[in-house]
């Protein structure tokens, strides 16, 4: 039981958005993660960002990419209108390869900057975006913690529906280095993980959520390769989460954020 101290956050999840290496997406993920069908690795695609008009759509990078897509997917899957949510965008290291770009140019003879490569570098450029692609003009936090950014957006996503009582969708996403930042930093693949979520119940909501800080030992995943894919890339750490919702049943999964904390996530199902 938590003590009288203990703050418990509540949300209720309406949508799902998901990209990694043989997870296209969440309707193809849900057996996999449920444990019905096999993982198979493969490739990420990544599918084009047509909701950005042209001009924009030549600039972004694959991180950007990669956030608009699950971001959509979770907007698409809950019916919510975009310019009404909140928006919590979170990486351990966003653009990479711009960050690759830019210390080579900075490393070189000519020090010219491109502006494009310098504003697609900054980490709220996935953020930007979005506000772009959505016409979303409400607000929106960009932040990192690491290997712990999965577990910070979500207390920041769910602070902001506890406060302000708004819907809010947390956004976390990956994109792999190039060498030789990839020897010291290796994601193997681009991965994102989008969640809306929402201040009370509605007629798409898929579970309740109530998250609160322990220090209890976090829970791994029994397929082998799905656990590699949680211990390499942080925004995978959320995959127990998804595996409780695509097994859709009541329970509790303990999430990985920064030691020696983790978070306890109590799942409860709307039907």
């Amino acid at each position: 039981m938590a003590s009288p101290t203990t703050i418990i956050l509540n949300a209720w999840i309406d949508g799902i958005g998901l990209l990694g290496p043989g997870l296209d997406h969440w309707a193809e993920a849900r057996p996999i993660l449920a444990g019905a069908t096999d993982y198979a690795p493969r490739p990420v695609v990544v599918p084009p960002p047509v909701v950005l008009p042209p001009p924009e759509r030549r600039r972004v990078g694959l991180a950007a990419k990669v956030a608009l897509a699950v971001a959509q997917e979770a907007i698409t899957t809950a019916h919510v209108d975009a310019t009404q949510l909140a928006a919590v965008f979170s990486s351990s290291g966003a653009d990479g390869d711009n960050c690759d770009a830019l210390c080579r140019v900075l490393a070189s003879d000519d020090r010219h900057i491109s502006p494009t490569r310098f504003h697609n570098s900054v980490h709220n450029a996935a953020a930007g975006y979005w506000g772009i692609a959505s016409g979303a003009m409400t607000p929106a936090t960009a932040l990192c913690a690491y290997d712990g950014s999965f577990g910070a957006g979500l207390l920041e996503a769910l602070t902001q529906v506890a406060v302000d009582g708004v819907g809010t969708l947390l956004v976390t996403y990956e994109a792999p280095y190039p060498e030789p930042l990839h020897a010291k930093r290796p994601h193997p693949a681009a991965f994102g993980l989008a969640l809306v979520l929402m201040p009370q119940p509605g007629p798409h909501s898929l579970a309740a959520l109530h998250v609160e800080v322990t220090q209890t030992p976090f829970d791994r995943l029994p397929d082998a390769n799905l656990e590699a894919l949680r211990l390499q890339i942080p925004s995978a750490r959320g995959l127990p989460l998804l595996r409780l919702l695509a097994q859709g049943r009541a329970g509790q999964v303990i999430l990985e954020y920064l030691d020696p904390l983790s978070l306890t996530v109590d799942v409860l199902p709307c039907s």
